[in-house]
C-alpha cells in the first residue's frame, strides 16, 4: 500500500481513538503508548487489537532511533512498547530502562525464527520479540540515474558530483557515518577515533552534493523525482518504488547494515501485561502477514513467511540470502568515547 493511503488510513485510526476516549463507559479501560517507526506497522491491526483484547492505543511515531531515545531519555513523554533497533535496544538494556519481558504472555514468540533471536544486541533474550530485519541499501530513480553508474552497485554513487543536488542522505549520525565508515572499508562499530574522523571526511566532501538530510521525508522526494539517489532501508525502497516504478535499488558492494528491529517494553511501563499482549498479538500469524505486506520489511515470523506471496519473499534484497548478509554488519553499541566523538563529529558535519 503507497504511503498516501497509509496517512489516510492513519487519520481514520487516530480519530477512531479520539472518540474511543471521548465515549462514556470507556473511563477503565487501559491505554497502551505504543511508539514506532513512520511507516511500520498495518494500522488497521490496532482497532482489531482494541476489540480483541479491550486495550485502547495510543500510537505514535519516530523517524531514527536517536529521535526515540532523547524522548523516553528525557522523560518528555511515557511510552509502554517501544519498536528500536538492535544497537538502541543494546543501549537502552545497559542503561536499565527496559523490562526483562514474561514470555509466559507472549506464546507467540515461538514462530520468531531463531536466527533472529540472542544476537549481540540481546545475548540472553530477556528484553526483546523481534519485528522486522532488514539491511540498508542505495536506491535510485533509473530515469534520472546513468545506468551505467548504478550497474557498479557502489557507494561511490551517493558521492558522484554528476547528481550534485539529487542526492539526500540519512538524517541520523549512526547510518551516515555506517555508510561512510563501509566506503573506507572499515568495521561499523569500529573504535578507532581515526577511523571515525577518516569517515566524517567522507561526509563532509559529500555534503555540498547533498539536497538534504533526510528521514520519512524520503518517501515523497524520491516518489515524485524531487531527488534521484538516496540510502535507505530496503523494506523502505519495496513501498517507495510502489509509488513509482522507476526507482530501484540496491545492497552496495562495499558493505551494509544489517539490522533487527525488536518489540521491548519500557522498564517504567506501569501496564506490563498489556504491552506484552500488544507484544504476542503482533506476533500472530495472520497480524504479521497484514504486517510484512504492508511495510515492505522482511518479517522474522517463520509461519508468516509461509504464507506471504512468493513474489514477496523472492525479492532478492529484500529477503536476503546467506550469501549477501556475509557482507553486511550488524550495529553494535559504541563505547561511550566513540559515542561522544561521533555526536561532535556530527554537530560539526551539519553545521551551516
Amino acid at each position: 500500500m503507497k504511503k498516501k493511503i497509509l496517512s489516510l488510513v492513519l487519520a481514520a485510526v487516530l480519530a477512531l481513538s479520539v472518540l474511543s476516549m471521548a465515549g462514556c463507559g470507556n473511563s477503565g479501560k487501559v491505554t497502551l503508548n505504543v511508539y514506532n517507526w513512520g511507516e511500520y506497522i498495518d494500522l488497521s491491526v490496532l482497532p482489531e487489537f482494541e476489540k480483541e483484547t479491550g486495550i485502547r492505543v495510543n500510537y505514535t511515531t519516530y523517524a531514527s532511533n536517536e529521535e526515540m531515545y532523547a524522548k523516553i531519555a528525557s522523560g518528555a513523554a511515557s511510552y509502554d512498547v517501544v519498536i528500536p533497533s538492535d544497537y538502541m535496544i543494546s543501549k537502552l538494556i545497559q542503561e536499565d530502562m527496559l523490562a526483562p519481558l514474561n514470555f509466559d504472555n507472549i506464546p507467540n514468540a515461538r514462530y520468531i525464527g531463531e536466527q533472529y533471536k540472542g544476537l549481540d544486541f540481546d545475548p540472553e533474550n530477556q528484553y526483546t520479540v523481534p519485528y522486522t530485519w532488514g539491511t540498508t541499501v542505495v536506491i535510485y530513480n533509473k530515469s534520472m540515474v546513468d545506468p551505467a553508474d548504478a550497474a557498479a552497485q557502489s557507494l561511490d554513487l551517493l558521492w558522484n558530483e554528476k547528481y550534485s543536488g539529487q542526492i539526500l542522505m540519512f538524517d541520523n549520525p549512526r547510518d551516515a557515518f555506517g555508510v561512510a565508515l563501509s566506503k573506507l572499508g572499515y568495521s561499523l562499530n569500529s573504535e578507532n577515533p581515526d577511523e571515525w574522523k577518516a569517515a566524517a571526511e567522507e561526509l563532509k566532501k559529500q555534503k555540498p552534493l547533498v539536497q538534504a538530510y533526510v528521514m520519512d521525508q524520503i518517501f515523497d522526494k524520491m516518489e515524485s523525482g524531487e531527488a534521484a539517489i538516496a540510502p535507505y532501508y530496503a523494506g523502505d525502497a519495496l513501498i517507495i518504488q510502489d509509488g513509482n516504478p522507476d526507482i530501484d535499488y540496491y545492497i552496495p558492494k562495499e558493505g551494509a547494515n544489517f539490522f533487527v528491529d525488536a518489540m521491548c517494553v519500557l522498564k517504567d511501563s506501569p501496564h506490563k501485561a498489556e504491552a506484552e499482549a500488544f507484544i504476542n498479538f503482533m506476533c500472530k500469524t495472520d497480524v504479521a502477514v497484514k504486517t510484512a505486506e504492508i511495510i515492505g520489511y522482511a518479517t522474522p515470523h517463520l509461519e508468516a513467511v509461509k504464507q506471504l506471496d512468493p513474489e514477496i519473499t523472492g525479492n532478492t534484497v529484500v529477503y536476503a540470502d546467506e550469501a549477501v548478509l556475509a557482507n553486511t554488519e550488524v550495529f553494535l553499541n559504541l563505547s561511550p568515547e566513540i559515542n561522544r566523538l561521533q555526536s561532535d563529529l556530527w554537530t560539526d558535519i551539519k553545521k551551516d
